[in-house]
């Protein structure tokens, strides 16, 4: 088997992409504290949110469905992973009346937690145009911050377009008769993980991680726009393929005195670790003009590796879609079966 896994690193400019319950009329930012430190955060359903917003326009998205009255009311998908790629990739859970059913998600996001910690800054604005000459002014206040946000990702390649209907411990990824229309429509019996499944064919599950990987070069979202526009690709993309699932990347992006570095010692290190996990080349996807010192000293620090191949180091969209690419021409086929 093989996964892809990583960590996304966003840079975030005086922005509040991502709120959390408002006090006293101020709106605040999403944060968490760490002893005497906060750390303002983005939340990983946010961000899953901007990805999966940030999908092709042309890409049919799983209609959603809401249910109940007052506190007791549930929303869900079609839950239809065979016709919806969000629904195969970000998965869902359906309960209503007798029937249940869910997917556990193929794509895993952690939160996207501040590098270093933050002063989150309080700010204020007024309205009062159109009011009377020596109106007072309305005043509202919100919260934003300055920060590199770092988030572990993990996507499990041999359960893309597999869908598990019969098993121990889990239930069942669609009802009986979506079953049969994906039969109809092309999906295949395979016995996966100890679990009966059906499997879409190898081109559209290929072209469904191509999709997902061009998505992320190209990703954007995030609350407050108007007040703080800003770029949400990422600044930063450490990506390889691991036979076992671990992460070894989590430690790879540190801080010094405040201020974000990439700790090239760590990356070999962790690279020489696991190099018998390593399916592939380590991918190290930088935006030119973030980090600027210690990116060109880090491709003078890594300048072995990135000679025999066991790197690869250019710009984050330049790489994402490149490995698109590779997966959606067939290259990378052997990624997407659990080992014998």
């Amino acid at each position: 088997m093989t996964f892809l896994a990583g960590l996304l690193v966003i840079e975030i400019k005086a922005g509040a992409p991502n709120n959390g319950r408002g006090e006293d009329n101020v709106a605040m930012v999403k944060s968490t504290r760490v002893g005497s430190h906060t750390y303002p955060y983005v939340s990983a359903q946010a961000l899953r949110r901007w990805w999966r917003d940030s999908l092709p326009v042309d890409e049919p998205r799983s209609p959603v469905y809401r249910s109940g009255k007052g506190t007791n009311q549930q929303a869900y998908t079609a839950g239809r992973a065979d016709k919806y790629l969000d629904d195969d990739l970000f998965g869902y859970m359906i309960a209503v009346k007798d029937d249940s059913y869910n997917r556990d998600t193929v794509l895993a996001v952690g939160t996207a937690v501040a590098v270093a910690p933050r002063v989150i800054t309080r700010d204020f604005g007024t309205m009062s145009r159109g009011f009377e000459i020596g109106a007072n002014p309305v005043i509202h206040e919100h919260q934003h911050y300055t920060a590199d946000v770092a988030s572990p990702v993990m996507l499990d390649l041999p359960r893309v377009g597999t869908f598990e209907y019969e098993g121990r411990g889990n239930r069942p990824d669609m009802p009986p008769e979506a079953l049969e229309e994906a039969r109809a429509a092309g999906a295949v019996e395979v016995e996966f993980r100890d679990t009966k499944a059906i499997r879409l064919p190898m081109p559209e599950r290929r072209r469904r991680v191509a999709v997902l990987l061009r998505t992320l070069a190209q990703l954007r979202g995030g609350a407050k726009q108007s007040l703080h526009y800003g770029e949400r690709s990422p600044a930063l993309v450490v990506l390889a393929p691991t036979k076992g699932g671990n992460n070894p990347f989590t430690r790879v992006v540190t801080h010094d005195a405040g201020a974000t570095v990439v700790d090239t010692a760590v990356l070999r290190e962790e690279i020489a670790a696991w190099s018998d996990e390593l399916d592939g080349p380590v991918l190290l996807g930088w935006a030119p003009g973030f980090l600027r010192e210690n990116r060109s000293l880090a491709r003078e620090e890594l300048a072995d590796l990135i000679d025999d191949g066991t790197v690869r180091m250019e710009h984050p969209r330049v790489l994402l879609r490149g490995l698109a690419e590779e997966i959606e021409s067939g290259e990378h086929d052997m990624w997407f079966e659990d080992a014998a």
